[in-house]
């Protein structure tokens, strides 16, 4: 057993390095491991008795997998289907296959070599997502592309940790038989827990928990389900991990699913912080001052052979050359689950644990460099390898009565309605990626800054009729409502503000309150008026109140603009119009005479 001496400094431990690498905006996952590095025998020699962290901790992947398999909906693979099948499935093959070989002609066995090419070629979901989400790159083409290669790793690494146990049993003593027979007894657990478990026995019986209404008895069940599938798979000679997935699949596809994911995700943050302090505390830090050329090679190696790798596969599948520069520049790290292939292959004597070792210690120290790897190529591309841009794209001269500034939402929407009544438009987006994007859908969308002069005149402002403002850069629409009433004072400008302020700011560049439209205000009265009817009032008697909370809004807007600049005014203002808004309501609960 850990004791409670061994648990304070683990959970000081984490908390510390945790804290530091976020501060340091790096992932988590490396804050526990530099944890277990300095607290281990390699560092400070603080907490003996790794084997025991180890077993307790392992719990952690397996609540890992279980919501994994909750987040993988057969309706969300089909949407990607080609992407996660297609790039994702070439990239694990032949990243595996070219380090599987390299490693064979290192002097590794077959089946040794097959392991560490595969290990070697998943990628760290969680700090690749968190990487290009820092960098607001994932509704990118390479951050699309990247999300679908780590979705396929994820699904590729739990029928390997699956077959790992069956290598191990037929390169020792083969106990349960020819390898052909387990594999027929893994399709058969899959099929009877997929297809029946889940139906017949596990959701109906979640759904009486549910009934009970006490949510630690719905967290306890969740547990149940887990522990229960792992028992399952572990009694069958199958992988405990393959049990948990399992479970997540058909439960993925359920009304539970949601419940299921927030209860578990503490249990599972810190058991996987505890499996990473784990592998951190496991890592064998004499290699750095021992074999430091053999440790360079084989991290500066890897890395290298993915880069080379991910950037022909996405060229081959059409990807633009800074594209699929970007996408190899962002998976080339080893990932966490590389940490438990390699250490179950040694514990099944699969791999040597010298060989684990290195590569377990090459691996974090990928996941160290990665990130500053994309950083260091994007700076790189933006001073040698990007080509000079347009400023905006050729717009060829059209007489379109209506421009559209900002192709998002809000603008597609409106270009949705023109289009169906035959109403021409030129759309603008300062979007390179989302005009690209929108042009997939047959879309006629232009890149460029709405909030310059030469591109407006381009777009055929000077004969344009009306501009419909809906640019999400609230200073930018700010600029480009001043631009247009200067330079183009016949238009009429329809604008989208994102809030209170941001329609004062386009009342000040002269935009008519009237042509003003606040985001989310139309939606919130139309949901207001739906509840009112919900509540017992009659439609009219909903539309009426409605109306007349409009009304007095768009009053008091005016009456708070003119004294905007005067915090005391602006207050006594609002105060003023809340109590008015008050007493105009207030006739309506008065009883009526006959």
């Amino acid at each position: 057993m850990i004791s409670l001496a061994q648990t304070a400094i683990l959970l000081t431990a984490a908390v510390v390095a945790v804290s530091l690498f976020r501060l340091l905006k790096l992932s988590s996952i490396l804050g526990y491991v530099a944890a277990g590095l300095v607290i281990g025998p390699f560092g400070l020699n603080l907490v003996g008795n790794i084997e025991r962290i180890s077993q307790v901790s392992e719990f952690g992947i397996v609540l890992l997998l279980f919501i994994i398999g909750l987040e993988l909906q057969p309706t969300r693979l089909w949407v990607m289907r080609r992407l996660v099948f297609g790039l994702g499935a070439a990239q694990v093959v032949c990243c595996a296959v070219v380090l599987g070989a390299i490693a064979w002609a290192c002097g590794q066995a077959p089946i040794a070599a097959g392991i560490i090419g595969f290990g070697l070629s998943l990628s760290s979901t969680p700090l690749v997502l968190q990487v290009l989400a820092e960098r607001r790159q994932l509704a990118s083409q390479h951050g699309r592309a990247a999300f679908a290669i780590l979705l396929f790793q994820d699904l590729a690494v739990l029928p390997v940790l699956a077959v790992v146990p069956l290598l191990a049993g037929s390169t020792v003593s083969a106990p349960h038989g020819p390898w052909w027979i387990a594999l027929v007894k893994l399709l058969g657990v899959i099929g009877v827990v997929v297809f029946a478990g889940g139906r017949i026995v596990l959701r109906p019986a979640l759904r009486l928990v549910a009934r009970t209404q006490v949510s630690e008895v719905f967290t306890a069940a969740a547990l149940l389900t887990v522990i229960g599938t792992t028992l399952l798979a572990h009694r069958l000679g199958l992988s405990a991990s393959l049990g948990a997935f399992l479970a997540g699949v058909l439960l993925a596809d359920s009304e539970f699913r949601h419940e299921l994911e927030a209860d578990l995700e503490p249990f599972k943050g810190l058991l996987l912080g505890l499996f990473f302090i784990s592998v951190g505390m496991s890592a064998n830090l004499g290699l750095l001052t021992s074999e430091p050329a053999l440790l360079a090679a084989v991290t500066v190696g890897f890395l290298g052979v993915k880069v080379l790798v991910v950037a022909g596969i996405a060229r081959i599948a059409g990807f633009k050359g800074d594209s699929a520069r970007r996408l190899a520049f962002s998976v080339p790290t080893g990932g966490e689950f590389a940490f438990v292939l390699f250490t179950q292959a040694a514990r099944d004597r699969l791999i040597s644990a010298e060989t684990a070792d290195l590569l377990v210690l090459a691996v974090t120290l990928s996941m160290m460099l990665g990130p500053l790897l994309l950083i260091l190529y994007e700076a790189a591309a933006r001073r040698w390898l990007n080509p000079a841009k347009r400023p905006f794209d050729d717009i060829q001269s059209q007489e379109s009565p209506v421009i559209i500034a900002g192709f998002g939402r809000f603008g597609q929407i409106v270009g949705r309605v023109l289009r169906v009544k035959n109403i021409p438009f030129t759309a603008l987006d300062s979007s390179q990626t989302h005009v690209d994007f929108v042009r997939r859908f047959g879309n006629e969308v232009f890149y460029g800054d709405a909030s310059r002069l030469d591109l407006l005149r381009a777009a055929g402002a000077a004969q344009a009729r009306f501009l419909v403002l809906a640019i999400d850069d609230t200073e930018a629409a700010t600029r480009t409502a001043v631009l247009v009433r200067e330079q183009f004072p016949k238009i009429r400008i329809f604008a989208r503000a994102r809030s209170r302020q941001h329609a004062f700011a386009l009342m000040d560049a002269g935009v008519k309150s009237r042509d003003i439209w606040r985001e989310t205000y139309g939606s919130s009265l139309e949901m207001a008026a739906q509840l009112l009817e919900a509540s017992g009032e009659s439609p009219q008697e909903a539309r009426e109140a409605v109306r007349r909370f409009r009304v007095h809004d768009e009053s008091t807007l005016a009456r708070q603009y003119e004294v905007k600049e005067d915090d005391k005014k602006f207050l006594a203002t609002s105060l003023e119009a809340a109590q008015q808004l008050e007493k105009l309501f207030e006739s309506d609960r008065e009883p009526k005479a006959d």
